[in-house]
């Protein structure tokens, strides 16, 4: 059985609406997962809810429903939100599922029986704000917790803990030996540099049923509740479990944002060894979106609604922008400006002008027929095609779209210089002109090959309009000369038409 190429984003917890950080991230993920069935890749696509722990109790009793029942009208939004997004997903994973509550189960069982776990008490400081114990270390210089961990409780109680310190060595020296693990490099550095400075300390993995009783009960200990951190990690190895005809795990790639990597490249992995399974071949981590510079933020109201903007501007839009004004890895900053104006410059009068007004030329001038075969763009559009396969195999996305850019851009000069409504004019100039709109309508349709993993709509419609059937899917079909002279093409119509600039 050959393994399938399995990839998923992180489970998203679900104590309010989504937001454009998590657009990015399911997005982000997306691509991959269409890339590589391009590429010829079987492929498992995997996103998802943390249901459990304390912030979901505290918010279904403030709104007087019972924790199951606020989850499942919260998920409802979140798997609507999948579908305006039009994910490829495999499957929708929630951690109130029983196929994931019994893998956990069963993993604690073997752990607990392993001797991974002891019993110990604790006295110390609590934030329920970010489910986690915080220690004198936390403390800023006046004394003082960060705001960002909300209030902060004293606690005492006895609770389960995992022996992290026992496999500090083993990671770094894992990590070191296997630099791919963790992407970009920058923050393969950061873990090492946490690893080696820092004395791991042990987790705890369970809460008291008297504090909290929204959570996996510990199948030793019923007086205990899963830690929700240990509960969501699993969830990428339950899922594979509840697959098992598929070859899922290991993962071949954990898309995650930057404040979590601490529990993706530390907990996990150490987690998984104790498990005895292979661990992820990769953990990818993105940045974080501002706003115009500034922190996005409820309370100051500088926030994206991707929703809002996919119905104005398209899901392709926002996909584009998503990806191209922002590499995985560092942050990026959305601005209204730069998004209208990379949707004019780009999307509408670089792709959009080329593709409408090329296949509209074929039609004006050879009624829709393709005329006889001509290379004159063909190494042009195999650098392009070359380039974009090697980059979407290094999950370089951005880079990737500025190579197909070139191709748009080259296509564009191209009709400048060769003047065909010139051309058309002059009978003697007849084969000229059929070798220049040759080349631009076989352009526009490697380009709906190669767009296709980034702007799955806008590369359908290219096709339509090419009078194709199927979908552009394999980018092997990105090679020179699939059209066929004599075929005739569809109705051309505009990609992204134009925005009327804002009133000032």
């Amino acid at each position: 059985m050959s393994k399938r190429f399995y990839i998923t984003t992180a489970i998203d917890y679900v104590n309010g609406q989504p937001h454009l950080g998590h657009a990015y991230e399911k997005i982000i993920a997306d691509v991959i997962a269409r890339a590589r069935r391009s590429l010829g890749e079987d492929v498992f696509y995997l996103t998802g809810l943390d249901e459990h722990g304390q912030k979901v109790q505290q918010a279904a009793i403030a709104e007087g429903k019972t924790p199951q029942a606020y989850c499942d009208a919260l998920a409802a939004d979140w798997q609507a939100f999948a579908k305006k997004l039009e994910l490829t997903n495999d499957d929708f994973v929630r951690t109130t599922q029983p196929r994931h509550k019994a893998y956990v189960q069963a993993q604690l069982a073997k752990l607990h029986a392993a001797g991974h776990f002891y019993k110990a008490g604790y006295t110390g400081f609590y934030s329920a704000k970010e489910e986690t114990f915080l220690t004198e270390k936390d403390r800023q210089a006046d004394g003082k917790f960060d705001t960002s961990y909300g209030d902060v409780v004293e606690l005492k109680e006895d609770n389960y803990y995992f022996k992290l310190g026992a496999h500090q060595q083993w990671l770094i020296d894992y990590i070191e030996a296997n630099p791919d693990f963790i992407a970009p490099s920058y923050r393969r550095n950061e873990v090492l540099g946490f690893l080696k400075n820092n004395k791991l300390e042990d987790l705890c993995i369970s809460r008291p049923l008297a504090r909290l009783n929204w959570g996996i009960p510990l199948p030793f200990d019923p007086e205990f509740v899963t830690y929700v951190w240990f509960d969501a990690l699993v969830n990428y190895a339950s899922i594979a479990a509840a697959h098992p005809e598929l070859g899922l795990w290991p993962a071949d790639i954990h898309v995650i944002g930057k404040d979590i990597v601490k529990f993706h490249a530390v907990y996990w992995p150490i987690m998984l060894k104790a498990m005895e399974l292979p661990l992820p071949k990769q953990v990818l981590v993105h940045g974080w979106w501002q706003k115009d510079g500034a922190k996005i933020s409820k309370s100051t109201g500088n926030i994206i609604d991707p929703i809002a903007v996919i119905n104005e501007w398209g899901l392709d839009a926002f996909r584009f922008y998503v990806l191209r004004e922002l590499d995985i890895g560092p942050d990026g900053n959305w601005t209204d400006a730069g998004f209208r104006s990379r949707y004019q410059a780009e999307l509408a009068n670089g792709l959009g002008n080329l593709v409408n007004r090329s296949l509209s030329m074929l039609k004006r001038y050879r009624n829709g027929v393709v005329p006889e075969k001509s290379t004159e763009l063909a190494a042009d559009a195999a650098k392009a095609a070359d380039e974009t396969r090697a980059l979407l195999q290094q999950n370089q996305l951005q880079a990737a779209l500025q190579s197909i850019w070139g191709l748009v851009n080259r296509a564009n000069q191209y009709v400048d210089q060769t003047a065909p409504f010139k051309l058309a004019k002059d009978p003697a100039q007849a084969q000229r002109l059929d070798e220049v709109l040759y080349n631009l309508a076989e352009t526009c349709r490697v380009l709906a090959v190669l767009l296709n993993p980034f702007l799955p709509g806008t590369s359908a419609k290219i096709y339509a309009q090419l009078g194709l059937i199927g979908t552009p899917d394999k980018l092997a079909d990105a090679s020179w000369g699939g059209l066929p002279p004599g075929h005739t093409i569809g109705e051309p119509a505009a990609l992204f038409p134009r925005k009327d600039e804002p009133k000032k």
